[in-house]
């Protein structure tokens, strides 16, 4: 199992946006200096407690300052944006890393998003279709292009002068295109049977029940079945909560109290995603009401914290119920206690995965 990590952040609006900026690359660049594999980005534009407002920008500002972690959108919100737009950032950005990026990709979860760029009744999932279809036939087919849609319509052809290189989109530094992965917040979630028909791969999203995460790969897998390929677990990540300190009540009381980070993070996006209609995540049972729904219930659900041995048992008791996965995603959170933030990714990297490593295989 590889370890990576994944980070949509959520500050108290009350923090310096400046500061909250070099917390978010400060814990990549530890990432990779642990030897994280990957690490990937969120991004809003409307919401002050979430401020990363263009993953694009945030690795660039990452690409000479890292070496061997890959670095992805997590994600690019594809109805918020022009294709040509993303297609023309996402290649500049690739052949930046050399090949490092992972380009991942959504219709976007945010309303007041949706709302700005004036999609709030439009069907985004249509609009995301469109989008990346576009965006890889910018890479992959000669120009003029003469792209026709429902949302877009793309060509160079009255303008285009090949002799000097006008009219002529650049292409990515990985051929056809960087990796494609798509995030996966619903239960029984049809967009992760579609990536899997078009090669690409899923990540499960970390405020999942855990019953909900298993879904994916049974999606993942009739995907795959259509495509006429094996599906490989290796091509599976799954985002997870996760906390380790030295000492127990620590780890408990930083882990799932309500002063700690995770209780703030799924109190603020708990509430979001009822609002928006989509309680059913924190659901066991669909008959059960919006109102047994509180934020120390999911805490206690989806969040894995306590010391090294507690957080291989959780983890491994976890995926036993999710099944086999290749790259576990290392949630990011406010760094509360910058101290203990950073101790928690050390002994993640350096006994949790280890040990788990050596009782799977």
């Amino acid at each position: 199992m590889e370890l990576g990590f994944f980070t949509m952040p959520l500050h108290p609006p009350g923090r310096n946006y400046r500061d909250t900026l070099r917390e978010d690359r400060e814990a990549i660049l530890f990432a990779e200096e642990l030897g994280f594999t990957e690490a990937f980005v969120g991004e809003h534009l409307t919401d002050s407690a979430e401020t990363i407002t263009s993953c694009l920008m945030f690795i660039a500002s990452l690409v000479h300052d890292t070496e061997t972690i890959k670095l992805g959108s997590g994600t690019v919100n594809l109805p918020n944006s022009h294709p040509a737009q993303v297609a023309a950032q996402v290649a500049m950005l690739d052949n930046l890393l050399e090949g490092r990026f992972l380009f991942g990709i959504s219709p976007g979860g945010l309303p007041s998003d949706w709302e700005i760029f004036e999609t709030l009744d439009k069907d985004r999932r249509a609009m995301f279709s469109e989008a990346i279809d576009m965006i890889i036939a910018l890479w992959t087919k000669p120009a003029p292009y003469n792209l026709s849609g429902c949302f877009w319509n793309i060509t160079t052809e009255r303008t285009l002068w090949e002799e000097i290189g006008q009219g002529v989109m650049l292409t990515p530094f990985q051929k056809p295109h960087p990796p494609i992965v798509v995030t996966a917040v619903e239960p029984y979630s049809k967009s992760v049977m579609s990536a899997a028909e078009r090669g690409w791969s899923p990540i499960s999203a970390n405020f999942l029940l855990p019953k909900w995460v298993e879904t994916h790969w049974t999606m993942y897998t009739k995907g795959c079945e259509k495509a006429g390929v094996t599906a490989d677990s290796a091509n599976w990540r799954v985002a997870k909560s996760i906390f380790v300190s030295d000492d127990e009540r620590v780890a408990r009381d930083y882990g799932r109290g309500k002063d700690g980070p995770h209780h703030f993070y799924y109190n603020q996006l708990s509430r979001k995603l009822i609002r928006a209609g989509r309680s059913n995540l924190f659901k066991e049972n669909s008959d059960c009401s919006d109102h047994s729904i509180t934020t120390e219930g999911i805490v206690d659900a989806v969040v894995v914290c306590g010391t090294v041995n507690h957080v291989v048992d959780q983890l491994l008791e976890f995926r036993e119920q999710v099944g086999d996965f290749g790259t576990l995603m290392y949630a990011g959170h406010d760094w509360v206690d910058p101290i203990l933030a950073r101790r928690s990714m050390d002994l993640m990297a350096t006994e949790v995965l280890p040990r788990i490593n050596s009782a799977i295989n």
